[in-house]
């Protein structure tokens, strides 16, 4: 289990990540969004004993990172692909990988087999790699040590469809089998399907959390109307606050059925209503970061 306990970190005046609180229990996959500079990276760095945080912990098995005794057999950690040296084979990469953790090197073929790097790539150095096949190889580095827990921070950079759809079936694979997965990720439409827990942040702070289907089911409902101050006049007499989305609708805390009900009674006209989570988490997702830089996120 990975648990994170009130992180924060701060840089001189700005807070990088304030006061962040979540657990990703064994078996599941727990997608970890934000836009950019939400503090995602700086948060799993802190994870991985990278960064040092300003205040509160982070434990792996109720472990600090920096007290696991040989840590790459107990968590496998994808932060950047492009992190590893250029000049050294696939084949090395790995190699001294499994040297440093104490395995025997007869593993590496079969973990080179395993994220589709078989043929001439093991035999080329890094430097020849494209981004994708980078990807696969710090897939394999992370795993080669059999952890219980991978920390991945946008492992599907520069693959192609066949390539997130495989990523996708190794990782479920993993967390099924009992791993723990924490993954990063702008792809919102890979997250959906593979996630079982969502942890959503936005200038450092945690936004919601918690299971999937219920967050997605609780989203409460979607009013579009051609006359807004007659939507926002309803919900005073409903004794509703509606939170207005970015495509001009009102996020309303109410079930459609009541909604629609009051503002059949009252002559209000709508042009839309509908449960909020029909839409996914793309739209949950743009509602909650309403505000925030959004560059770099793929729907």
């Amino acid at each position: 289990m990975i648990t994170v306990d009130h992180l924060t970190k701060t840089y001189g005046a700005h807070r990088a990540v304030d006061d962040v609180s979540f657990t990703c229990e064994p078996g599941t996959v727990t997608g970890f969004l934000g836009p950019n500079g939400a503090g995602k990276s700086t948060t799993m760095r802190m994870i991985c004993g990278l960064t040092p945080p300003t205040s509160g912990r982070a434990t792996v098995g109720g472990v600090p990172y920096q007290r696991l005794g040989n840590p790459g057999r107990h968590i496998g950690v994808l932060l950047d692909a492009s992190a590893q040296h250029a000049g050294r084979t696939g084949r090395e990469v790995l190699a001294l990988a499994a040297m440093t953790m104490g395995l025997d090197t007869a593993r590496v073929t079969g973990r080179l087999a395993r994220v589709g790097l078989t043929g001439a790539a093991p035999k080329r150095r890094v430097r020849a790699y494209s981004l994708g096949m980078r990807q696969r190889l710090g897939l394999a580095y992370a795993m080669i040590g059999d952890p219980a827990v991978l920390i991945l921070d946008e492992p599907a950079n520069g693959l192609d469809p066949e390539g997130i759809h495989w990523m996708r079936g190794l990782l479920r694979d993993f967390a099924d089998r009992g791993g723990t997965v924490l993954l990063s990720s702008h792809l919102l439409r890979e997250v959906e399907v593979i996630a079982d827990r969502l942890v959503v942040i936005g200038n450092g702070r945690i936004l919601t959390q918690g299971d999937k289907e219920k967050l997605l089911n609780a989203a409460g409902t979607l009013v579009r109307t051609a006359d807004p101050a007659a939507i926002q006049a309803l919900l005073q007499r409903m004794g509703l606050t509606g939170t207005p989305s970015t495509d001009g609708s009102v996020l309303v805390p109410a079930d459609p059925r009541a909604v629609g009900r009051a503002a059949a009674a009252s002559g209000v006209a709508l042009l839309e209503l509908r449960p909020a989570g029909a839409g996914g988490l793309e739209e949950m997702f743009l509602r909650l970061t309403a505000g925030s830089d959004l560059e770099g996120v793929s729907r």
